[in-house]
């Protein structure tokens, strides 16, 4: 069955939601409006889009909110809305790093759910803090690793769970860009400006913006857990204080063996995440870029296309599929599966009913493992490449 809109018959029965960040200059923001708005699951009535007051007020006016309900902090936000009795029931976190684990931990505190960009904070002792805190609110809590949410990524995480590619081997994944092959952060630009500040970003700079995004992809398809890591960040870019290339191999707990290698100074990738599985029955092969199709070839035999919507296609894959084969669902559509996803969970919760069990998204734990990956990259490169457990 596709997603379809909102399932209570009025618009009251929208989640309301809000958002932190996001505002004038941002990239992600108007990502996740889309996303929200898309199977029509939410509404957008607050924000503090920025944390400069007046760029938050403009940005509020722009996107037609009530100035009444722009607010000039996070804190002033949540402190708020959890008084008034059409506020907010959710909130978008889409602001740098460094700012995930407050501006999170005031909604949670104030009884609202979260939907937080990855990654989750920037050092692990306060994405475990969060966790506690999250664990015990009871509210859902959402991380926005929106690969997951592709048709054929449900599709490939179904076919190795019933055993048809049989034991998992060889895992491999990337994620190179090329946009930092420059040192763009130098011209004031906003986006290669936070990314590469340790004060914002965090310890990992093209591990943790695009390295986590691999790293959940390949653990939500396999099932597997990686028990150790080996790896190699480097900064090519003169000046620059984060790394912009990532090689790391990977140990599983099966046994399996895997790489991922992330670069943001890969010239001629616009932004080609890829995953490869190979077990001992067959393996697949699957694009970010051209995302309808899925690769798969049993051992032995000629490879199989499987297509969004088309032949070889299965209901995990319908169930989060909006239009017919042949007309390109892609990265906004993946980003609204997540949002659509979360929102179920989120009225299962108001309602008090029991949670559909297909429903599939990425958690504070996923996003707690992201944390821990950065660090142990960070951690094993110090050391030359050693060896590192998560």
């Amino acid at each position: 069955m596709a997603i379809e809109g909102k399932d209570d018959g009025g618009a009251g029965g929208r989640i309301r939601l809000g958002m932190v960040g996001g505002g004038e200059g941002a990239f992600i923001g108007a990502v996740h409006r889309l996303a929200a708005r898309m199977d029509d699951h939410y509404t957008f009535v607050a924000g503090a889009l920025s944390a400069t007051p007046e760029k938050a007020l403009r940005s509020g006016a722009a996107l037609g909110l009530d100035p009444r309900r722009t607010y000039g902090s996070f804190e002033e936000m949540a402190s708020r809305e959890r008084r008034l009795k059409d506020g907010i029931e959710a909130v978008a976190i889409v602001t740098p790093n460094h700012m995930h684990a407050p501006a999170s931990a005031a909604f949670l505190k104030a009884g609202i759910h979260v939907i937080c960009d990855k990654p989750l904070t920037t050092t692990l002792k306060e994405a475990n803090k969060l966790r506690a805190l999250a664990q015990k609110s009871g509210l859902v809590f959402c991380v926005t690793h929106n690969y997951t949410g592709f048709p054929l990524i449900r599709q490939a995480r179904e076919m190795v769970r019933s055993g048809e590619l049989g034991e998992i081997r060889v895992v491999q994944v990337e994620y190179p860009q090329d946009w930092l092959t420059e040192p763009l952060e130098q011209t004031g630009q906003k986006q290669a400006d936070w990314r590469t500040d340790p004060a914002r970003s965090g310890a990992g700079g093209c591990v943790g913006d695009i390295g986590t995004h691999a790293y959940n992809l390949a653990e939500f398809v396999t099932g597997l857990d990686v028990t150790e890591i080996c790896a190699e960040l480097t900064t090519f870019v003169n000046g620059r204080r984060l790394d912009d290339n990532v090689q790391i191999m990977l140990r599983y707990a099966n046994g399996a063996r895997g790489a991922l290698w992330a670069s943001q100074v890969a010239p001629g990738n616009e932004n080609g995440l890829q995953l490869r599985v190979y077990g001992t029955k067959g393996g697949f092969h699957w694009r970010q870029d051209n995302p309808n199709y899925l690769f798969y070839t049993p051992f032995g035999k000629p490879t199989q296309i499987l297509t969004r919507g088309g032949a070889g296609a299965t209901a995990v894959a319908g169930r989060v599929t909006r239009i017919p084969s042949g007309h390109p669902e892609g990265y906004l559509e993946a980003f609204a599966t997540i949002y659509t996803e979360a929102a179920a969970a989120i009225r299962a919760a108001r309602d008090g009913t029991r949670l559909d069990p297909a429903v599939t998204f990425p958690t504070i734990d996923d996003g707690v493992k992201g944390v821990a990956f950065i660090e142990a990259a960070v951690r094993s490169s110090a050391k030359g490449g050693a060896w590192t457990k998560l």
